[in-house]
């Protein structure tokens, strides 16, 4: 009797799987609130080189003497006659007029870090994603050795601190630091949630619940956040609002048991059966001991037969050493890279679109729900592949657009415009992102599964790194941030086509299992299309699950 087996009986769907959900509700919060807080405190406002005859002047006055000079943001003026501004030959600005949004100062601003000092804010966030790619490494590899829910806390709260402590940056090395050690936590605590509720639910489930939870909760966080960094005033009162929450990570214990998937693959069985009687408990099922029995009798079994086939220890590095499982593992990780910088460069390039970058960032934030809503409502009928295929491939179609739009059109003058490509370009990216995890999370083998899914994301987040370079390409020509993150959508897209679909699949438990998977598919292999296939597969999976 395998573990969805057992689970089931347990039950797959009941009270404990909505405190788990409840669990990755709050992490979905922190997560995002944490992760987009270098967007939130970096925000630039509009700022002008400073001037004595300017300091009393409106800033329509100051919009209309510096409209006339070549770089209006960043000229030092000598003189201002009857209206007209006189270019200083020599020297650069020192001081700089700001207006401010709601009264909100940013890091760039409080620092400034504008004009020539702008590279100083690309230098704080390229750390903080340095940060990200060690701390992945690292709570990963904990996750595996101690387990899911300890590394959980212990990456949560190391993200908090870090944050916290940045508050108190008065200069770039300060900051630095300090973001990379909030960057240890980036996204891990999210992903480590992510794989107990995955493991916990019923694979009937997962898409309704896990894509739920996000699309709700993750955009609550980021709608919000806007928010409360203008009415907090200042990107130190932001960051302790997006930091102090994070405690609440230590009730998760008295509500959430330790994956007993994970306990099972590491042959802690007492542990495992305790953690499956919780699940009962709290289920309200009654099991009998013979089914426990069985179920460790099971896995001990398949333990003593890989033993006596000399199988070594299952480890992310050995998913490259045979040849089927490493062109699979290369492949994901090469798409992560691709859609992790293309979310990010979609989702923090919001200035220069004609719209507050407040509100806009907080109202296309909505896509997270929608995006939940078009996974729930698809992937079960389209599949894994499918819908990660198809929505790379038409993101890349509508940033390819939006790329077109801004080559041609004031931006200022359609700010409408640009505020439904941004809201479509970010849900196309957001809907890629929520598919493409569900995907990875299937068709990595539980051994490795928390060691895979770290390592996958190491390989996004050294990309993502690039991300503010990427943008900064719009300072060159407005497009091509669009240009570059469509070509890697659609490579990513073609990447999908050579992978095995995963849904309805009995799903590879170690590394022996993930070389033989889903051996008779092929590239063309959509569920959508193959009725024969999708049929047997509802089947089987009915008598499963």
């Amino acid at each position: 009797m395998d573990f969805d087996a057992v689970l089931k009986k347990c039950g797959n769907f009941g009270r404990f799987q909505f405190l788990v959900l409840l669990c990755f509700s709050i992490t979905n919060i922190l997560s995002s609130m944490h992760y987009f807080a270098q967007t939130i405190i970096s925000f630039t406002p509009k700022h002008w080189c400073y001037h004595d005859k300017l300091s009393n002047a409106s800033f329509d006055e100051i919009r209309a003497v510096y409209a006339q000079t070549i770089n209006p943001h960043c000229t030092l003026l000598e003189d201002i006659v009857d209206g007209k501004p006189i270019v200083a030959e020599v020297g650069g600005c020192r001081k700089w007029i700001y207006e401010y949004e709601s009264g909100y100062r940013s890091v760039t601003s409080d620092l400034n870090w504008v004009c020539e000092n702008t590279i100083q804010s690309a230098i704080g966030q390229s750390l903080y994603f340095v940060g990200s790619v060690i701390g992945t490494v690292f709570f990963g590899y904990l996750a595996d050795k101690i387990g899911r829910l300890p590394a959980l806390i212990c990456t949560t709260l190391t993200g908090a601190i870090g944050d916290f402590l940045t508050t108190f940056s008065t200069n770039l090395p300060l900051y630095s630091i300090f973001r990379f050690l909030s960057g240890l936590s980036t996204d891990t605590f999210y992903y480590l949630m992510y794989i107990m509720a995955f493991e916990y639910l019923s694979p009937r489930k997962r898409t309704l619940g896990l894509n739920m939870v996000t699309g709700i909760f993750y955009f609550l966080g980021l709608a919000l956040s806007p928010w409360f960094a203008l009415w907090s005033g200042s990107w130190r009162s932001y960051l302790y609002i997006a930091s102090v929450p994070a405690v609440i990570v230590l009730l998760y214990p008295f509500l959430i048991c330790e994956s007993a998937l994970w306990l099972m693959a590491t042959q802690r069985y007492d542990r495992a059966v305790k953690c499956l009687k919780h699940v009962a408990k709290i289920n309200k099922r009654e099991v009998k001991e013979e089914v426990f029995d069985e179920f460790v009798a099971y896995y001990k079994q398949k333990a003593s037969e890989q033993l006596a086939k000399k199988t070594n220890k299952d480890t992310f590095w050995g998913m490259f050493r045979t040849p089927r499982l490493r062109k699979f593992t290369i492949m994901m990780l090469i798409k992560n890279m691709f859609l992790a910088l293309s979310v990010d460069v979609i989702s923090r390039n919001m200035e220069g679109m004609g719209s507050s970058p407040f509100k806009l960032f907080s109202v296309t934030s909505v896509v997270y729900v929608v995006g939940g809503l078009t996974i729930i409502l698809l992937q079960n009928h389209i599949g894994r592949k499918g819908m990660a295929f198809s929505t790379f491939l038409a993101s890349a179609i509508i940033i390819g657009v939006n790329g077109i739009l801004i080559a041609f059109l004031d931006t200022e003058q359609n700010s409408l415009l640009f505020a439904i490509m941004t809201g479509l370009a970010r849900y196309g990216v957001v809907v890629s992102y929520e598919a493409d995890t569900q995907y990875t999370s299937e068709f990595l083998p539980t051994t490795v599964r928390g060691r895979g899914m770290a390592n996958i994301h190491v390989a996004g987040f050294a990309c993502t790194s690039l991300h503010s370079y990427v943008i900064y390409l719009g300072y060159f020509y407005k497009p091509l941030p669009a240009i570059c993150t469509s070509l890697l959508m659609f490579l990513a897209a073609m990447l999908c086509l050579s992978l095995p679909e995963t849904m309805n699949q009995q799903l590879p438990e170690t590394l022996l299992d993930g070389e033989n998977f889903a051996r008779n598919q092929r590239w063309y292999n959509f569920v959508c299309f193959d009725k024969t296939l999708n049929k047997k597969n509802d089947e089987v999976a009915k008598e499963r699950y």
